[in-house]
């Protein structure tokens, strides 16, 4: 009984382990390869399912097994491809289930996968069995067929690591082990007690220790003028407390005339009196306005050359730097007048023996003064604008500053003459607008006030011929504009010069013709323009590589023609040792006047006497230098 027994529990295990490897076979279809031999393994790309299918041996069909249809959908493709195979892997499979090493398995591994299986099964109790005698199949995807042979496998101690690979197993093994060896070190608590240590600690405030006054004890000596008493200890009464007066930084001059009073000369004085009537007279001499023809370049060389400076034609004539210069077209005495940064006009008449009793400065602006100009008609006038917003003429023969054009809202930065009996004027401001004034009309506002296309206007020149043109410099642009067609809110200029790269400085017309312009630049550049047709281009003719960088402390270089030889410009010169340079309109360098001892600074601004050979240039500290023949 006990051998028919055996061998009925012998032959239920082999069907149950034959169906189980055929069950395996069915859930791993989607495998395109799959080998069952043992001592290799194959990692599933998914987690291992379990179903529980029905089965009786004595109904059994080889077709009539299925697994179930989603499994089915999700894998008709692998089933296709291994369909072929699949009889002879079921064959080969069962004939190594029924090896005598299959048969040997120990009844402690064959217990745990009944056990298994029946907990697998309670999952599915919802499904109805026909028969009683049906025993629980396990389909479960096996790792390889060496896990099978294992006793690793079956032990209860790793249930919960039954359904991952070998190399999985290993590295959570892995980890644990390292958790827990990191774990006895207490690493968490070293590190709490390490920031416990580190912590700053904010040192408590020491306060500084107050010496204690001396109630009855002598202090420290003090002066008794700090003291406020007199020698005989008696105190000294409170000074008057005196009212706080907020000065403006540049208060205006009041409008109307203002006296042509001297702040280095007396007033009162005979020296005085007489160089206003010197000057008077001077002016009173009339000047002839014939046609001037250019001299031989070899001429004028020469008379170039013999124009020498000395300590006697440099004298300090302003305080501050110099802005504008000019020069009386006398024939009989040298008169220069410089414009300065403080508002000072200068005057100082050269043929005077001792140079203080022929310098005389006068305040008629507040701000400084950027062009200075004789009048052509009287040249007793002295006319000068400023940047505060006024314009005014110095009549010597009345001994007043008469205001031609006040504007308080704007200010002003150039003028010039458009006729020759100087009673038109054209005024260019700051901010780009451009003012007519007729000193014949009563008042001191303009006549029309234009609004150009530049933002800024530096300078402002008038044709000598044709007086209806005139050209202004403004930021980086170059205009030229006709005041026949002038428009009150917006003018077009009739041509425009825009080869310049940067700021501007000054434009000119040549002066006897104005067949050529002269431009200053920042970009190091002299440029001259020909404008014997002023067309709907001026072409350019010259560029003059000349250094225009004088930096913050000077005043920019401006080249202006020489009135004698309308191709020859004038300009300062950063060189050392210090020069003023004059160049041709080719661009060749005419003459450069050294002075070795006595021009030992930079003259910013510089002019020509209109028929002698006479160059006033002045510097940025007041001074002016005269080259004189």
């Amino acid at each position: 009984m006990s051998g028919s027994r055996v061998g009925s529990e012998v032959k239920v295990g082999s069907r149950q382990r034959l169906q189980m490897k055929v069950n395996d076979y069915k859930e791993n279809q989607n495998i395109t390869c799959v080998s069952l031999r043992p001592g290799q393994t194959t990692v599933l790309g998914k987690t291992p399912k379990v179903y529980l299918v029905p089965f009786s041996l004595s109904n059994y069909k080889p077709d009539q097994f299925k697994p179930p249809k989603s499994l089915l959908d999700k894998d008709f493709n692998n089933e296709v491809a291994c369909k072929k195979c699949k009889k002879t892997e079921i064959r080969k499979t069962c004939k190594r289930i029924l090896t005598p090493r299959m048969e040997g398995t120990s009844s402690k591994a064959e217990s745990t996968l009944q056990k298994s299986s029946l907990d697998v099964y309670t999952e599915s109790n919802k499904r109805q069995y026909n028969s009683t005698s049906d025993t629980v199949i396990v389909s479960v995807d096996m790792e390889s067929s060496h896990d099978l042979d294992s006793d690793e496998d079956t032990t209860p101690g790793l249930d919960e690591f039954s359904g991952l690979s070998a190399y999985e197993r290993k590295r959570l093994k892995n980890i644990s082990e390292n958790a827990n060896f990191f774990a006895s070190l207490q690493l968490s608590e070293s590190a709490a007690r390490l920031r416990e240590m580190i912590k700053k600690r904010q040192p408590p405030e020491s306060k500084r220790k107050k010496p204690k006054k001396r109630e009855n004890g002598t202090g420290c000596r003090r002066s008794m003028r700090l003291l406020k008493v007199d020698p005989s200890g008696v105190s000294l009464p409170a000074p008057p407390a005196q009212p706080t007066v907020i000065a403006e930084e540049n208060p205006l001059l009041p409008p109307g005339p203002l006296e042509m009073t001297s702040e280095n000369q007396d007033v009162d004085s005979e020296l005085f009196k007489r160089f206003l009537q010197t000057w008077a007279e001077v002016s009173k001499t009339s000047i002839k306005n014939t046609e001037k023809e250019l001299v031989n370049i070899k001429s004028y060389k020469a008379n170039l050359s013999g124009m020498v400076i000395n300590e006697d034609t440099v004298h300090k004539v302003t305080r501050g730097a110099i802005f504008s210069v000019a020069l009386h077209p006398s024939e009989i005495r040298t008169l220069v007048a410089a414009g300065a940064k403080s508002g000072q006009v200068g005057l100082w008449d050269l043929t005077h023996q001792s140079k203080e009793d022929g310098v005389y400065v006068f305040q008629p602006h507040t701000q400084p003064v950027s062009c200075l100009y004789f009048s052509p008609a009287n040249p007793a006038h002295i006319l000068s604008l400023s940047y505060d917003g006024t314009l005014r003429c110095g009549d010597f023969s009345r001994a007043i500053f008469e205001e031609v054009y006040r504007d308080e809202r704007s200010s002003f930065s150039s003028f010039d003459f458009l006729g020759e009996d100087a009673s038109n004027l054209i005024v260019g401001h700051w901010n780009g607008n451009i003012s007519l004034v007729d000193r014949r009309t009563p008042g001191t506002s303009y006549e029309k006030l234009i609004n150009s296309s530049s933002s800024k206007i530096r300078t402002v020149h008038v044709h000598p011929v044709h007086r209806q043109y005139f050209i202004t410099a403004g930021l980086r642009d170059i205009h030229i504009y006709d005041t026949r067609y002038l428009n009150p809110r917006k003018s077009q200029p009739l041509i425009s010069l825009t080869e310049h790269t940067k700021s501007i400085a000054s434009a000119y017309f040549s002066p006897l013709t104005g067949n050529r312009v002269v431009t200053t630049c920042a970009d190091c550049k002299l440029r001259i323009f020909d404008s014997s047709c002023i067309s709907s281009e001026i072409p350019l003719l010259t560029t003059i590589r000349h250094n225009t960088i004088t930096g913050r402390w000077l005043t920019r270089f401006q080249a202006v023609w020489d009135p004698k030889q309308e191709d020859c410009v004038v300009v300062g010169s950063m060189a050392h040792p210090r020069r003023v340079e004059i160049f041709h309109e080719s661009g060749q360098q005419v003459h450069s006047f050294f002075g070795g001892e006595s021009l030992v600074s930079v003259c910013s601004i510089n002019t020509m006497h209109p028929t002698r050979y006479i160059l006033a240039g002045g510097n940025s500290s007041g001074k002016i230098h005269v080259f004189m023949n």
